[in-house]
């Protein structure tokens, strides 16, 4: 039988700090992880599952860290890893992947009653549905390498779909050869977040929360390879589980096989795992938002629940930082109730990290974040998402100043773009269109165009930020760049809207055409951008000053209604 060693052999893509992609063994990419920046898998979502399959191996090696104190030793030591080869030996057995008894992440002897064998197109995740021509691998995974399968075992106990499964011999769950949805891999649930620092070193330790700051770590918390192999069926201790960040991190939400010979793996047999409900895991799933589920404690029957928030792949993460940065507090919808929403709890330690003074002033952090889109009741995978926003520690301070000012920032953008969009369907409606089609596209490109410069600023943020010169400074950048799109739009409008007609409002009925569009879209912009409008000319000296327009465009509120007569 061949092996295939996950300890020696190498199967973990990276990126080195030098930006050469290397491929290590699980030894090596921790004796070297101050060299390695970052891992570069297959997708965004294979990063986050292997980054946690590390952060797994460094607990439970270290048996820890059990407090601050112990992480900031840990941060102080250019080595902190060094205890982990010794850990790898020991266990090496479990990290073989074509083990005969025991393989990993795997299921020994697991097989259909036919006998049959399946498709890799089962656990390779780039691999569309429907869609064979938008793939590298046409007409599918045929065949892996065993590094490559290691990758997308690790993928599949984290991401794999719900949906109809084959049933396995000694599964009491299968009925006729089938076993039926039990939903998504745990980490499908997640809108996923990770710390990531400038290294590999870094990122594995930003993410180390100390076991005083997870109370439901408990003394049973171990990985995967440290408890009996799996079976068919679910395991009988999964009432108390998962135990910890150990247990929840290799949490074997399926049942799988792969079929090898001497030249790769061929096939594979897959079914349920281990199910884990998603509801109020917060204390023990650090890596995600949280939100209140109003409609689950009533289905349940329960005082309070919280879901994890997925991440919406239709907005950038700097439109969803408010849920990733903003502690708990009571909701101020109803006050005195729990909060409607938690922040991840990784973003909480470091917070902590800050607060003791462990983190320097100026640290900066980048919030990575990795979600997956489910179809067809989440048989498929439609779409895999990944995106980052980098801050400054200093956001993330008890007086939230200047997270608030962050916050702000971003409604102050959808205003501004909300008011670009109505310009759209006003100009639409002096032209005698009911179309809304212009509105969307419009907003599209004006939060694509908000997007790099709300990072800068973002960025740009530091301890002793004034945050109403903050704020002003980025008003002054909204108002520029949609005022620019606003131009456009204008430009572009046809003869129809310049000319007008009589349309209906709530006050009544009046002549539009695109010089009264225009005024009415200077007076939302106004509106909507008001500390702008009360700021100081020197506010913008505090962030990147946007890029001089070129000569031909006009930048501010464009001349006043009748600056462009309408066609006669």
């Amino acid at each position: 039988m061949p092996s295939f060693d996950l300890t020696s052999r190498p199967w973990l893509p990276v990126q080195l700090t030098s930006g050469e992609p290397a491929v290590l063994s699980l030894r090596d990419v921790f004796a070297r992880a101050h060299e390695v920046r970052r891992l570069a898998g297959d997708l965004a979502t294979q990063d986050f599952a292997l980054t946690r399959l590390l952060l797994a191996i460094v607990h439970d090696a270290l048996d820890g860290p059990r407090s601050v104190a112990a992480w900031a030793g840990l941060w102080a030591d250019s080595r902190p890893f060094t205890v982990v080869d010794g850990y790898l030996l020991r266990h090496r057995e479990r990290f073989d992947l074509l083990h005969p008894r025991t393989p990993f992440f795997q299921t020994p002897g697991l097989r259909t009653a036919s006998g049959e064998v399946f498709s890799l197109n089962r656990i390779v995740a780039d691999v569309p549905n429907g869609a064979p021509f938008f793939t590298t691998r046409l007409p599918g995974a045929e065949r892996l390498s065993f590094a490559e399968a290691a990758r997308w075992v690790v993928h599949a106990q984290a991401y794999d779909t719900s949906g109809i499964k084959s049933g396995v011999v000694g599964d009491p769950r299968a009925k006729g050869g089938r076993a039926y949805p039990q939903g998504v891999a745990w980490a499908g649930n997640l809108g996923a977040v990770l710390v990531e620092g400038d290294t590999l070193r870094e990122t594995l330790l930003l993410n180390l929360v100390a076991d005083d700051d997870q109370p439901a770590t408990g003394a049973e918390d171990r990985p995967a390879w440290r408890r009996p192999p799996t079976a068919p069926g679910a395991a009988d201790d999964l009432a108390a589980r998962p135990a910890g960040p150990c247990d929840l991190y290799t949490w074997q939400s399926r049942r799988l096989l792969l079929h090898a010979d001497a030249d790769g793996v061929h096939g594979v047999v897959l079914t349920y795992g281990d199910p884990l409900a998603a509801r109020n895991m917060q204390h023990v799933e650090p890596m995600t938002a949280w939100r209140r589920s109003r409609a689950q404690e009533k289905k349940l029957g329960l005082p309070l629940v919280y879901l994890p928030r997925e991440h919406d792949p239709a907005r950038a993460a700097w439109r969803s930082l408010e849920a990733l940065i903003t502690p708990a507090g009571p909701d101020t919808t109803r006050r005195g109730e729990p909060a409607g929403g938690l922040r991840p709890g990784v973003v909480d330690w470091i917070a902590r990290l800050r607060g003791e003074r462990i983190l320097p002033r100026d640290r900066r952090i980048r919030l990575r974040t990795f979600g997956v889109v489910y179809g067809t009741q989440q048989s498929v995978i439609d779409e895999v998402t990944g995106d980052a926003v980098s801050l400054a520690v200093p956001l993330l301070d008890d007086d939230q100043a200047l997270a608030r000012t962050a916050v702000d920032a971003i409604a102050d953008a959808d205003r501004a773009v909300l008011a670009l969009g109505d310009l759209v369907l006003d100009l639409a409606r002096a032209a005698g269109s009911a179309s809304e089609s212009g509105t969307y596209a419009a907003r599209d490109a004006a939060y694509a165009a908000l997007d790099g410069p709300y990072r800068l600023w973002l960025d740009a943020i530091g301890e002793g930020g004034d945050p109403r010169c903050l704020r002003a400074a980025w008003q002054h950048t909204v108002r520029y760049i949609v005022g620019r799109l606003a131009d456009e739009v204008l430009e572009a409008a046809g003869e129809a809207a310049w000319r007008g007609r009589v349309v209906s409002r709530a006050q009544g009925e009046t002549w539009l055409n695109a010089d009264l569009a225009d005024l009415w879209f200077r007076a939302r912009l106004h509106r909507a951008l008001v500390t702008a409008s009360d700021a100081t000319a020197n506010a913008t000296a505090t962030v990147p000053a946007p890029r001089e327009p070129a000569s031909d465009v006009a930048v501010g509120p464009r001349a006043a209604s009748g600056s462009r007569k309408a066609p006669v």
